[in-house]
């Protein structure tokens, strides 16, 4: 099967209303990591206590996301993102609300905590439903998974070109805050249309748990979850050191359209790992990709101007989406089924830990040093991505190759 025909396939078995509110379900906290930095930012006018906001909101969504996820293995999607995007935008507006009564800073730093314990991450959660949806397909469902994960890497990938662009807009032309009210009508409508699309009913239903026959925490799975932190943290520093360039050079507007540039490559790259040969293996693929995210990063420990941080990102994206398409997919296949939306939130977690120690360390390396140390953060990240990738590849490989011969022997089901 080609990789148009693929995707057309995969998009006739879901629907173009389930395509459209999944992916805009998911702007909202692409658009809040960097608006609560920006909107904390301009309130304090403290790079470091911006990125201490946006790192508290990531870290607890880290923390609250995993528990979304086992939940929703166990009841359903449907209740537990419907909560979660009511709850999540009156939180965003409440945030809003207090930047503007001259509140102390852990106040504000406290309250951003608080708003991403509760926002959904739809992305993972997306992803959970294409097994369901792609099992009567027969022979022809690994093929359509592989593209399901690819279409989904170049989906968040999107998400992040159009969030920050969004973000970076409005506040040109309105304010921080107008970025984050926008944040939250987004949520409350498409949120609320991705918990309730039928596909939802496809979810829940398990009774594992973290130990026993729901076991997840394996030394590969662990392992996954440290290269999404890494890749976490290449996203909080280089989003940091790209607001402190802007605004170095008097145009902190464009922070977010910048930090957009950095998901085309990336959503261009992700939509073409499907017609990679399957005898590549998504180890293999991992490894080739942290490799040129080290080649690509270094040009940041270099520029000085908006044109080059613009150029150099654009760039630097064609490495993010393989990446994260190869340690999803992996992830994917390395715990039981029943246990597949905690995994999947778990591992968007890493990422929101990464996130928020890239975020606060480069935010307070960029106070102190100026752009160059917070981008010294982004490619120290893409150093380590290389070395656990390189960690992983044999252990990888035989769980892969022990999954495939399983479900060879079983019938396929969601």
């Amino acid at each position: 099967m080609s990789p148009l025909a693929s995707y057309r396939r995969l998009f006739d078995l879901a629907g173009p209303l389930y395509v459209a509110v999944a992916f805009l379900g998911r702007l909202p906290l692409s658009m809040s990591q960097i608006g609560t930095m920006l909107l904390v930012s301009s309130a304090t006018g403290s790079y470091g206590i911006g990125g201490l906001a946006a790192g508290a909101l990531a870290v607890a969504n880290a923390i609250g996301s995993p528990v979304a996820g086992e939940l929703a293995d166990r009841v359903g999607q449907r209740p537990v993102v419907l909560v979660q995007s009511i709850v999540g935008a009156v939180g965003l507006v409440a945030l809003v609300s207090l930047t503007g009564t001259d509140a102390a800073d852990g106040s504000l730093i406290a309250t951003a905590g608080l708003v991403g314990l509760v926002l959904p991450q739809v992305g993972p959660l997306a992803r959970v439903r294409w097994r369901p949806i792609t099992r009567d397909t027969g022979h022809r469902q690994p093929r359509l998974m592989d593209a399901a994960f690819s279409y989904e890497g170049a989906a968040d990938e999107a998400s992040f070109v159009l969030g920050p662009a969004l973000v970076g807009v409005v506040v040109v032309l309105v304010s921080p805050s107008g970025a984050m009210l926008l944040a939250a009508a987004l949520l409350a409508v498409f949120g609320c249309a991705f918990a309730a699309h039928p596909t939802a009913r496809l979810t829940g239903g398990s009774t594992g748990a973290l130990g026993g026959d729901g076991r997840i925490l394996t030394a590969v799975f662990v392992g996954l979850l440290l290269a999404q932190g890494c890749l976490g943290l290449f996203f909080g520093s280089i989003q940091t050191g790209t607001t402190a360039l802007a605004t170095e050079v008097g145009r902190p507007g464009l922070a977010g359209i910048i930090h957009s540039c950095l998901g085309v490559g990336s959503v261009l790259a992700g939509l073409a790992t499907v017609a990679i040969s399957e005898r590549v293996g998504q180890e293999r693929r991992v490894l080739v990709s942290a490799s040129a995210l080290v080649v690509l990063s270094l040009p940041l420990l270099l520029v000085d101007s908006v044109a080059g941080l613009i150029v150099t990102v654009l760039f630097l994206g064609f490495g993010v989406a393989p990446y994260m398409i190869g340690v999803f997919s992996i992830g994917e296949r390395a715990v039981p089924a029943g246990r597949v939306g905690l995994a999947m939130t778990l591992l968007a977690g890493a990422t929101g830990i990464g996130y928020a120690v890239g975020s606060t360390l480069a935010g307070r390396l960029a106070d102190l040093h100026g752009h160059p140390a917070a981008f010294a953060v982004t490619v120290s990240a893409t150093v380590l991505a290389v070395a656990l990738a390189t960690l992983g590849q044999r252990p990888v490989r035989r769980m892969l190759a022990q999954v495939t011969l399983a479900r060879a022997d079983a019938p396929l089901t969601g």
